[in-house]
């Protein structure tokens, strides 16, 4: 009864989380017209996903939440690479998540090269791909619209540095665990869509590369948070209390 039940929660879960990465990916958009820069929270919750429930539902709420999303939004032509490419990165992420071990002076100094890194991609493409007149959007709506400068990436760039270092190395190591899974997973996903475009569909695929990093490292910036507080709420421990257990005793 209790495997029933559990095998029960999985499959909500998985259905729950492959709605939320749909509804994430049409509903919140920010657009920079002058570079066309594009961001949403899609890539967000297949890294929550991922990290908090493993390669399974990652995979799936991933590739089928954000092909339901390409489809919804009339971008049929990339619904069979989004399926692909979000999958196995959902699967890349939540396997990581899973079985990388850091311990002693490596993790430290990997707690500080990353957050470095991160920092520094975020500057440079947000300076050059998310620079300019930004509108933000609803669905459809625009809500929002203002000027994003270099001025704003660098001082944002410096605040994350300083941010993910902190929380790395003196309140949650397991962040650093978490940036690697990402980062590899969302690689996966540039160059996924990159030999898509170039490949499949004979798109000049080079300039998406950009937009596509830049998408990645804001979905790793927001998502670390939201990984963290959904990591404390006592409903979703009944599914992940071995993964939680792990996650304790790395610490």
């Amino acid at each position: 009864m209790a495997s029933l039940s559990k095998k029960s929660l999985k499959v909500s879960l998985t259905a729950i989380f492959t709605a939320l990465t749909t509804v994430a990916t049409i509903s919140f958009s920010v657009y920079v017209p002058a570079t066309k820069g594009y961001f949403n929270l899609g890539e967000v919750m297949v890294y929550t996903t991922a990290i908090l429930f493993g390669p399974f539902i990652g995979a799936v709420a991933g590739g089928i939440g954000s092909m339901l999303a390409d489809v919804i939004l009339g971008y049929y032509i990339y619904a069979p690479g989004t399926l692909v490419i979000k999958g196995v990165e959902g699967l890349i992420v939540g396997l990581l998540a899973q079985r990388l071990k850091l311990k002693g002076w490596g993790l430290k100094m990997v707690s500080i090269t990353l957050p470095a890194i991160t920092s520094l991609i975020l500057g440079i493409v947000g300076s050059t791909v998310y620079t300019g007149t930004t509108e933000a959007y609803i669905g459809s709506f625009v809500i929002l619209k203002g000027e994003l400068s270099t001025i704003i990436w660098a001082i944002l760039a410096c605040i994350v540095f300083l941010a993910m270092a902190i929380f790395s190395l003196k309140i949650e190591p397991n962040l650093t665990i978490c940036v690697i899974s990402i980062l590899i997973g969302g690689g996966e996903m540039v160059l996924g869509y990159y030999l898509y475009e170039s490949l499949i569909l004979g798109y000049y695929a080079l300039a998406e590369v950009p937009v596509n990093i830049g998408q990645m490292v804001i979905g790793l910036i927001v998502a670390l948070p939201l990984i963290k507080t959904l990591n404390r709420v006592g409903i979703l421990k009944p599914l992940s209390e071995k993964r939680h257990a792990k996650l304790e005793s790395s610490r």
